[in-house]
């Protein structure tokens, strides 16, 4: 029995935010900033991956939460697809290019996807036998215990009895520490 896999992510980039153009105070102007930083990261992404003639080069996903959300339909085992809107007005042709160059380095990235295929047989008698490893391991550290076990009752009268000896023994400590407790004994 084969389980396909897949996951689907539909994301919104927001635009560009310039302070100047939307005029934007307070809370507005840093959430502005906060897209423009997130924006930067996915760029950031987006040329590292797209760049082939840096094999093995280190890709920044750690950089915002975007990027960590994107990760796997950027680098990963996925299908893509960005759509990009441009304004055919004269006043947006500025936020129509950068829109445009940014599509185009993210089409450069290059990635073979295969289909995520699981065999659900096979994942289940896997787990059987790591089920009955773990049993037999806990029967085997239940048996040490139990061979090393000894009652409450024969340890303190084992204490008692090593606590007598050591006292009849003409054994020095050598930190002093034994003169102490027999002075302390006498008071």
């Amino acid at each position: 029995m084969d389980i396909l896999m897949g996951k689907l992510s539909l994301i919104d980039l927001a635009g560009s935010e310039r302070g100047t153009v939307t005029e934007n105070r307070g809370i507005r102007l840093l959430e502005g900033a906060k897209i423009n930083r997130s924006l930067l990261a996915l760029a950031n992404c987006i040329n590292a991956l797209g760049d082939r003639s840096k094999k093995g080069f280190f890709v920044p996903y750690r950089d915002s939460k975007l990027t960590r959300l994107l990760k796997d339909s950027l680098g990963g085992n996925c299908k893509t697809v960005m759509i990009s809107n441009i304004a055919p007005s004269s006043s947006q042709f500025e936020e129509s290019t950068n829109t445009l160059k940014y599509a185009s380095r993210a089409k450069n990235i290059k990635v073979q996807v295969r289909p995520n295929k699981k065999l659900v047989n096979i994942h289940i008698a896997e787990y059987k036998s790591i089920i009955t490893d773990l049993r037999s391991e806990i029967s085997t550290l239940k048996d040490q215990l139990h061979k090393n076990y000894i009652p409450s009752q024969n340890v303190q009268s084992q204490q008692v009895q090593n606590n007598q000896s050591s006292e009849n023994s003409n054994f020095q400590c050598s930190c002093g520490r034994q003169a102490i407790e027999e002075e302390m004994r006498q008071v």
